[in-house]
């Protein structure tokens, strides 16, 4: 991404663990890296039915989305450095960041309709997101002392570089009953998102500008069901997805020239780019409906069976937050200044496989594994035992007397 502070991080999300008791219950983790299991979230007007027991089957589309996200973000991550003086990859890159984001984030949403702030759901809340944002947040902050500025501050307030996706994550999965309760959500998510497109001082902790901004996009996924995501699946929206891209493509390439990424980063009022501030307003509803349209067009090409990569869609949130490593080092390094054949046709052929192939190596379930204790904790010393758990728990020690 961007150097900061207009890289666009993103991210991929915490998870669900295979040990969950309700499948259609929500993970604290959003869908982008959640485990997702083949159950969807019951309609939040209606009772969920009773389960008997775990389930650890997880949806191949969702899990194959997840992954192939993932890999643009490692992608457009890796064009960055090189896409200055190249209008064909600046035109690629703006069409791959109007969709894969909103693509995680809609999908995040959609897996956050059953949250109500169950002490379950709270639980899973903290250890899947608030926690491995602490850790990453330190983490990062570290490294870039290391090797880039050693004034730069360690402060959980002020998200840098990839982690700023856990922080709103949090708080839209937090603010979810309120979302539910409205009458019409998605207008209200829009008018705050274009409050915010034109409120420059609107301040820098936790990000918010971001958050607000790109709020909409998880409040549609709230309002999701089902059957909107077999509609995608249908062979005539795949055929429709192709001249979509197509026509996405060609405008991008018009734009390349003409905009700023900053309105792809979400993370900037119209008037710090020099805009006046009514264009922030026609800005955040055009970049919404070409967010939808084209994470639709994606969705529809998602494959739905089980694939030699769907087992990697539980490891997206490994692989989110270790590659900016990956990336800022090589920045730092001065890689991309010594190595003048990366700006290149082929050096950017080779920079997107080299990206894909390192996204893919970091999401696999070894990695997943070792990374365990930051981004799938369990905790328990941390939290009360549930009332009903110490009765179950004094049962069962009864049955063994």
């Amino acid at each position: 991404m961007s150097p900061a502070p207009h890289g666009y991080e993103r991210a991929p999300l915490p998870h669900t663990r295979e040990s969950d008791p309700v499948p259609h219950t929500a993970s604290t983790a959003s869908a982008m890296v959640a485990e997702i299991p083949v159950s969807t979230p019951q309609d939040s007007t209606r009772p969920a039915p009773p389960t008997t027991g775990a389930s650890t089957k997880r949806d191949a589309f969702f899990d194959n989305a997840k992954y192939l996200a993932i890999v643009l973000v490692a992608i457009g991550h890796a064009w960055e450095p090189v896409m200055e003086g190249s209008r064909a990859t600046k035109a690629l890159y703006m069409v791959v960041y109007s969709f894969h984001m909103p693509a995680f984030i809609i999908i995040s949403g959609y897996f956050s309709r059953s949250y109500t702030g169950r002490p379950q759901q709270i639980r899973r809340l903290l250890t899947g997101i608030a926690v491995p944002y602490i850790v990453f947040e330190v983490a990062y902050s570290l490294f870039k002392r290391a090797t880039n500025d050693p004034s730069h501050p360690i402060s959980l307030l002020d998200p840098w570089y990839l982690t700023w996706f856990l922080a709103a994550l949090f708080v839209w999965r937090l603010t979810t009953p309120i979302w539910l309760s409205l009458r019409h959500p998605l207008p209200v998510a829009l008018g705050i998102a274009a409050l915010a497109s034109f409120t420059p001082n609107i301040g820098e902790d936790l990000n918010l500008q971001r958050m607000l901004q790109f709020l909409p996009l998880f409040v549609l996924g709230l309002l999701l069901k089902p059957e909107h995501f077999q509609l995608v699946r249908r062979r005539e929206v795949r055929l429709l997805a192709l001249p979509v891209f197509a026509g996405a493509l060609a405008f991008a390439y018009w734009a390349a020239a003409r905009m700023q990424n900053a309105w792809f980063y979400h993370n900037s009022a119209a008037q710090d780019q020099g805009a006046p501030w009514w264009v922030g307003v026609v800005m955040t509803f055009a970049l919404f409906g070409c967010s939808v349209v084209l994470t639709a067009a994606f969705l529809a090409w998602v494959p739905r069976r089980r694939m030699w990569f769907t087992v990697l869609g539980a490891g997206t949130i490994c692989g989110y937050l270790l590659h900016g490593f990956l990336v800022k080092g090589a920045v730092y390094s001065g890689i991309f200044d010594t190595n003048a054949w990366l700006d290149e046709p082929a050096g950017k052929v080779f920079l997107t496989l080299l990206a894909g192939v390192a996204m893919t190596l970091l999401c696999t379930p070894p990695v997943r594994r070792v990374l365990r204790f930051a981004t799938e904790p369990e905790m328990a010393w941390a939290f009360r035992r549930e009332p009903g758990s110490r009765a179950g728990a004094r049962r069962s020690a009864g049955k063994t007397e």
